[in-house]
């Protein structure tokens, strides 16, 4: 089968390109360091350019930070609830029928995604997530969707990933947040004092626990982990058995559904390849993309 459609997630840090044939399936793919602030403000035509000489000259269907106003263009966030539709008609054409920009959403209580609108909406498409429910979608800043009648109805974004790295970067912790993280004992002790502890002073007892003995250094890094993660799952609220589809990449996903299967919920983990292409490809049926160029 040929291709037909390159696909490029294109978020902060990393880039994601994907090859679609015209029935939308995967047939290469290709993840590299080339995230939004790696690359010049006027260097964004080069490296379209540059991609299509790697990947084949075909029509280009970008998301995430790429829309930002760090990336090629700052494209307007469409508004809370939207479907696959609405990112369709909203679509920024960089070079009409051949290569176009997905807006991103925002949600009313002050909140902003770029990029996992694709997943949760394309999840949806593709069969994988319901209609209506839960969706998590761990990272730097975990994304937490509400999904109601096939459409992202509202979200919320947590800074869990990004305060993680600060802690052991920056922090009174940082010598104690050496070892791995992996769930285990340490990680899901850290997890329930995340749902039921206050979160600063738990944090400040990871320093004293290693010195005290009470926990070794090693297991810190795991403990502290969980603690953000726990904190993170408890904030929303899960009733019990509730599912949550968690759309991520491993290892934190399967983090995430320890945490919530210790909160009560029912995680699912959903595979972002699948997510993304499937609502990617939805959009390009819905579009106005030259499909001979």
């Amino acid at each position: 089968m040929s291709a037909a459609l390159i696909a490029i997630d294109w978020g902060t840090t990393n880039r994601r390109v994907f090859v679609l044939d015209q029935n939308g399936h995967i047939l290469y793919h290709h993840r590299d360091g080339q995230g939004v602030l790696t690359i010049a403000p006027d260097q964004f035509v080069a490296e379209a350019a540059s991609i299509r000489a790697a990947f084949g000259d075909q029509p280009m269907l970008l998301a995430g930070m790429v829309g930002s106003a760090r990336g090629w263009f700052n494209v307007p966030y469409l508004p809370c609830p939207a479907g696959l539709d609405d990112l369709a008609r909203g679509l920024y054409w960089v070079e009409p029928g051949r290569t176009a920009i997905i807006p991103g959403l925002f949600d009313r209580a002050g909140d902003v995604m770029r990029g996992e609108e694709v997943q949760v909406l394309g999840g949806i498409a593709a069969g994988l997530v319901p209609k209506d429910g839960l969706v998590c979608q761990p990272g730097t800043h975990c994304k937490w969707a509400h999904v109601v009648a096939g459409k992202l109805q509202s979200f919320s974004t947590a800074m869990t990933g990004e305060l993680f790295a600060l802690l052991k970067d920056h922090s009174l912790l940082a010598d104690f947040l050496k070892g791995p993280v992996v769930d285990g004992p340490a990680f899901r002790a850290g997890v329930k004092a995340g749902l039921t502890e206050s979160l600063t002073t738990a944090l400040f007892r990871v320093r004293a626990a290693a010195l005290l003995g009470y926990r070794s250094a090693e297991e810190s890094a795991a403990f502290s982990s969980g603690l953000l993660i726990g904190h993170d799952v408890g904030g929303v609220g899960l009733v019990s058995g509730q599912q949550v589809s968690i759309i991520g990449d491993a290892p934190l996903d399967k983090l995430y559904a320890a945490a919530i299967i210790l909160a009560g919920g029912a995680p699912k983990c959903i595979d972002t390849k699948i997510a993304f292409t499937t609502g990617v490809g939805r959009i390009w049926e819905r579009s106005d993309f030259d499909r001979h160029i």
